[in-house]
């Protein structure tokens, strides 16, 4: 591997580092409060690594929710992940065994903001490393941290809606085209309006990915 690659990986991760530490001691305190110590935090930080759904994971825990529930929440919740893959299809497709499977696996928002940008496999591979790196040390030490100190946990949560807003807002100052964010917004917003807020994300998806097809030729991407 060459030294200057990671390097670059380590500085163009920094901002994820921080957001990715914050909000993994969120979900870790959530965590530990729910009776479920590091050992929970590292596996569902190696295993599940998205962070949306292992918020959501902590409430079917105690619930006990069955394994199909579990399932279609997963997908409902991660479907975004599915737009994503499609893609890096092309790109992806000339790595070759677990390395790709890996780089698949950790293609999260924040990740993908990053490695959509280049064509260096090792780059997208240090990047993709580093941010599940920095999630599942936050992750550890949020639960460390809940089971030393007593925490009141109200409004942890919204740390998650607050990264993706940063998200948001980060990819449109940097975006030479705007019509990717704008077809995202209206789609959502039409959808919640129709379908309500429970069931508007498939469709929501679905619409966006139609509108993005239909006008790829104006989108500088």
């Amino acid at each position: 591997m060459r030294t200057s690659v990671i390097g670059r990986a380590i500085h163009d991760t920094l901002p994820v580092m921080t957001g990715y530490v914050v909000l993994g001691i969120g979900f870790g305190i959530l965590l530990s409060t729910k009776g479920y110590g590091v050992f929970w935090a590292l596996l569902t930080g190696l295993a599940i690594y998205s962070g949306t759904m292992q918020f959501v994971c902590i409430d079917m825990f105690t619930a006990g929710t069955g394994l199909i529930s579990a399932a279609g929440t997963a997908l409902m919740v991660s479907a975004r992940h599915i737009f994503y893959g499609i893609s890096m299809s092309e790109r992806y497709g000339k790595i070759h065994g677990l390395k790709k499977a890996y780089m698949i696996y950790a293609l999260t928002d924040e990740t993908y903001s990053l490695v959509c940008e280049s064509d260096d496999e090792d780059y997208c591979f240090w990047v993709s490393l580093l941010d599940q790196s920095y999630w599942v040390i936050g992750g550890v030490t949020g639960a460390l941290l809940g089971e030393i100190i007593p925490f009141n946990t109200k409004g942890i949560d919204f740390a998650l809606t607050a990264l993706f807003v940063s998200i948001c807002v980060e990819q449109w100052l940097n975006s030479e085209s705007h019509y990717p964010a704008i077809i995202g917004f209206t789609a959502s917003v039409l959808c919640l309006v129709v379908f309500g807020a429970g069931n508007f994300l498939i469709p929501a998806m679905i619409a966006i990915t139609i509108m993005l097809f239909a006008l790829r030729g104006r989108i500088d991407v």
